[in-house]
């Protein structure tokens, strides 16, 4: 849930970090209580305080401007720093990953020779001018960055309309897409699904069918995008019921399936040999680092959906219903830890789902906070413009290979349907590891993947 600031701490970060601190102390609210408004560790939201983290997502950010009590304009600016201190890291780590030659070391940049004056009083056509030195190029970089940050400032403020003001569906902001709507490169982590006659596709398969409506034709596994590898981006699409065309959920859906267990412990199964396998990322580029391995979670599956009402009135989330599209026997793939230990004061209520079973159900599950009991949540639930609902499940396998989904059954005011959760259009994909299998992780002391 966070991403880590580049090099070092940027001025916009430290900004955003002064502006977190300022609200919490004046809420006198505990780094504990706003953690779990947060769903977040203690430990993490004192790093969002102290500049040395900066959250991934916007959703954070707005829930803790409301649990600190800020105005409008208190939560607008807090938007705004947490924008620029994002595009400063963006802007960083992409000039930090160009390439330099050795002769970009070696030599210095060229000065351009000075024009020559004309012998006669005839008009001499400039010389061209010399090519733009490379750090120009980045400053234009940060630049365009920093530009799109404040463009989606202005498209995100529609989350932070006041208790009782006049509210439109909020547009596109920087991390949630409206259902069934494709949000185009900017400002977007991935692509969300679109609906119709021409999008729309069959009708789910029933949790646990083997048939072959269910079930791929090839015994091998699955890889690439369509393996559930692909970014935790914004979706959720209407799905039809009894043939009906699909109704427009008035919801809007921010998913990420690439969720850690105290934002460091997870694990993934991939066929590369330890040499071939990059170290672990940060949990916020995971999404990148498993589709380039064309990875797998292994043995479980943290998924983290964000819910928003799109009207002026409140909608009900009546229930959460999962479905398993195919099972395969597990991959005999190699496990990657990506921490060799790490541990936080805060398990999250939510959700689990024992995809083994038959008939796999959203069992509601409570949290712990350092001892403190979370109620576990409880259907119905309402969401609105005003007040978003985050839903986490953490969904497990121990005896097959599964692709699988969930269906958001919701009713309002101008009719009821269900919202499909996904990956972009596809299902999730979760392996069970099995038991011969090797088991690495990395110890950043050697550079390398050990058992």
């Amino acid at each position: 849930m966070e991403r880590n600031s580049g090099t070092g701490r940027s001025a916009e970060a430290q900004a955003f970090a002064r502006s977190m601190r300022e609200l919490k102390e004046r809420s006198g609210r505990s780094y504990g209580t706003l953690a779990r408004v947060l769903h977040t560790s203690t430990s993490t939201l004192h790093r969002y305080c102290s500049g040395e983290a900066l959250p991934a997502e916007f959703a954070v950010v707005d829930r803790f401007a409301r649990a600190c009590g800020a105005t409008p304009a208190e939560a607008v600016e807090l938007h705004r720093a947490w924008l620029l201190a994002d595009a400063r890291r963006r802007a960083v780590t992409v000039v930090e990953a160009e390439p330099v030659g050795e002769k970009d070391r070696a030599e210095p940049e060229p000065e351009p020779e000075p024009e020559p004056e004309p012998e006669a009083p005839v008009p001499v056509p400039a010389p061209p001018a010399p090519a733009p030195a490379r750090r120009s190029g980045r400053r234009l970089l940060l630049a365009g960055v920093a530009a799109a940050a404040v463009v989606a400032l202005a498209a995100g403020v529609g989350w932070l309309a006041p208790a009782g003001a006049e509210r439109r569906a909020p547009r596109a902001g920087p991390t949630v897409a409206a259902p069934g709507t494709d949000p185009g490169p900017a400002g977007a982590t991935g692509s969300g699904a679109a609906t119709g006659p021409a999008a729309s596709e069959a009708a789910p398969a029933e949790s646990g069918a083997t048939g072959p409506a269910a079930t791929p034709t090839q015994t091998g596994p699955a890889t690439g995008p369509a393996a559930g590898a692909a970014t935790g981006a914004p979706t959720g699409r209407p799905t039809p019921t009894g043939g009906s065309s699909p109704a427009a959920a008035p919801l809007r859906a921010a998913v990420r399936s690439h969720v850690w267990a105290a934002a460091c412990d997870h694990a993934y199964l991939a066929q590369q040999a330890p040499s071939a396998v990059p170290p672990p990322p940060v949990e916020a580029d995971a999404p990148a680092w498993a589709a380039g391995r064309g990875a797998v979670h292994a043995g479980n599956q943290i998924v983290e959906v964000t819910l928003l009402g799109t009207g002026p009135d409140p909608v009900v989330l009546e229930d959460l219903e999962v479905r398993v599209a195919a099972r395969r026997a597990p991959l005999p793939w190699n496990v990657y830890q990506m921490s060799q230990g790490c541990g936080g004061g805060l398990t999250p209520a939510g959700f689990t789902v024992n995809l083994d079973a038959s008939r796999p159900l959203a069992r509601p599950a409570a949290g712990n906070d350092e001892g403190e009991k979370i109620e576990a949540p409880a259907f119905p639930l309402r969401v609105s413009a005003a007040e978003p609902a985050v839903l986490r499940v953490v969904a497990s396998s121990t005896g097959c290979d599964c692709d699988w989904y969930l269906d958001l059954r919701w009713s309002g005011p101008e009719g009821s349907g269900t919202l499909r959760l996904d990956e972009g259009g596809r299902p999730w994909r979760i392996s069970a590891v099995s038991s011969n299998r090797p088991v690495y992780g990395y110890a950043p002391e050697r550079g390398r993947w050990g058992r």
